[in-house]
């Protein structure tokens, strides 16, 4: 009798509730996730639907700055709210039951005014990974923006007014190494073999069952040879290198038909492309000190692998795309060039070590495993630097980025000069455009848009239809737009904290009557 299978260890709790999150960021993105901490400035039905959307993948804790009376407006559209919030404090209602949805996070409130605490507490904010700020005047904006940008934490503001929606994100540097682009090039190293695959290559017969990138390989040398030396650069030279491809199968063979529609793709890999080219000149990176973070150490010791042992091409990533072969002939390739990606992350990783001894770091500040992802994304990492909110109040800011999306029909630009008024019309006069009258904030809400515009020394003008239909809302919130777009920004969150994917650069304006998103980097 046959003695049984193994089983598979079983996924632990944390794993399987959270399974399929962790496909896309990692155990190491889910992690940071869990040790991060985000402060929501005013409960609103967007503040709440945002937190919603980290709350539920696990984030570590949130804290809800609020000192706001539950009102009858806000249980209308306020999901986290019921009738026995009401004439309770908005921030420890929220806090309640937003906590409801996950309970392996961690809730808190202040039950004050955010003015009044930055007056009282200058250091409270220095807590967070995040700030959220939502509903909140331009005052308060602009002396949020001013201290969490010396203090280089994310800031992100935003509002929902009826079926409309604004956020605007503040980041001084945004370091991104896993960006996750949509089409990624596979670094094949035909045009630059290393020895151990013109080895390997040379110990193996082109069959039926070996991978395609071998008949790619061994085709590409005949070519050639045949033509001085040269690789294949153009549509005609590929298409010339396929015919020959073709031209040596003898039956219907899958690894063969792989090689041929494999060949615009496979070329090109290892030359540092403009982004990351870009990051290797910047001086954080070509002038390293005791404050630089472990990116830019990184990318230093990268630079320098790239000057020298490198030969002016990149760590090889040591990924392999999906072959038809047997078993071992793939295997056997794929290790082959998994021990290049490890060769060159160790030099890659000694010399980071070197980099930490002279900054006085300690050798723990960037491990083995760091210096590998860096490496294998080393052709994708991205950096986001990006401006301050506070700047965007000074007249003439970005006035002809404004009026070219103004004069653009199908542009969003108009709805973000319109909301924009609406933080001024409540600054001037104590209430949102709407609450009171429609007809005579219509007005208001156009005469400020109207000083705005000629202040940034622009001549278009916002459309009647638009400034009533932002005061035809009087200033609420609708739960499903709140929603929808607390869930894109609550995206961006996760972004920022795992710092995977890029978010969005930025500004984005958001329609529901048309259901359209449009960014604007500001």
């Amino acid at each position: 009798m046959s003695s049984p299978a193994p089983k598979s260890p079983e996924l632990s709790d944390k794993s399987r509730k959270y399974d399929r999150q962790i496909r896309l960021w990692g155990e190491h993105g889910q992690t940071l996730l869990e040790n991060a901490h985000i402060c929501l400035i005013s409960a609103t039905a967007l503040g709440t639907e945002i937190l919603k959307g980290v709350v539920l993948p696990g984030v570590g804790g949130f804290t809800i700055v609020d000192n706001a009376i539950v009102s009858e407006e806000d249980i209308g559209c306020n999901f986290f709210l019921d009738s026995a919030s009401l004439g309770q404090s908005r921030a420890k209602s929220c806090m309640q039951l937003l906590q409801e949805l996950n309970p392996d996070v961690n809730g808190d409130y202040v039950d004050e005014n955010v003015d009044q605490l930055m007056d009282s507490q200058a250091d409270f904010f220095r807590n967070f990974d995040v700030v959220v700020a939502t509903g909140i005047n331009e005052r308060t904006v602009a002396r949020l923006s001013n201290f969490l940008w010396d203090q280089q934490i994310p800031l992100v503001v935003c509002r929902s007014v009826g079926f409309y929606g604004v956020a605007r994100l503040q980041v001084k540097e945004h370091c991104v190494v896993e960006s996750h682009p949509d089409s990624r090039q596979t670094d094949l190293r035909l045009e630059h073999p290393f020895e151990a695959l013109k080895k390997h290559m040379a110990d193996t017969e082109v069959t039926s069952k070996v991978p395609w990138l071998v008949v790619i390989y061994k085709s590409l040398q005949e070519w050639v040879d045949s033509h001085g030396g040269r690789y294949p650069a153009n549509y005609r030279e590929k298409s010339d290198l396929r015919d020959l491809i073709r031209s040596k199968m003898t039956a219907d063979e899958e690894n063969f038909e792989e090689a041929i529609r494999a060949v615009n793709s496979s070329f090109g890999g290892g030359k540092p492309g403009s982004s990351i080219s870009e990051i290797l000149a910047d001086d954080s990176c070509l002038n390293v000190r005791k404050e630089s973070n472990a990116f830019w150490i990184l990318a230093r010791a990268l630079r320098d692998f790239v000057d020298n042992e490198g030969g002016g091409l990149l760590p090889l990533p040591g990924v392999l795309p999906d072959m038809t072969a047997d078993t071992s002939s793939y295997i056997n390739l794929q290790n082959v060039y998994r021990a290049q990606a490890a060769h060159d992350a160790e030099i890659v990783y000694r010399r980071a070590r070197q980099l930490l001894k002279e900054l006085n770091k300690p050798n723990d500040f960037i491990t083995e495993k760091d210096v590998k992802l860096f490496c294998r994304e080393a052709a994708n990492v991205a950096i986001v630097r990006g401006t301050k909110i506070a700047d965007e109040y000074d007249k003439g800011y970005k006035a002809s980025q404004i009026s070219a999306g103004l004069e653009t029909p199908s542009s969003l630009m108009a709805h973000y000069v319109t909301l924009r008024a609406v933080d001024k019309f409540q600054a001037e006069h104590g209430y949102l455009p709407g609450e009171c009258q429609v007809e005579g904030d219509t007005s208001r809400i156009k005469s400020i848009a109207a000083k705005m515009i000629n202040e940034w020394g622009i001549s278009t003008p916002i459309s009647d239809d638009l400034a009533h239909e932002i005061c035809r809302y009087g200033g609420a919130e609708i739960h499903s737009i709140s929603a929808f777009f607390g869930g894109c920004i609550a995206h961006e969150l996760i972004k920022l904290i795992t710092k995977q994917y890029k978010p969005f650069d930025n500004t984005i304006v958001y329609d529901g009557t048309t259901a359209q998103t449009e960014t604007f980097k500001l």
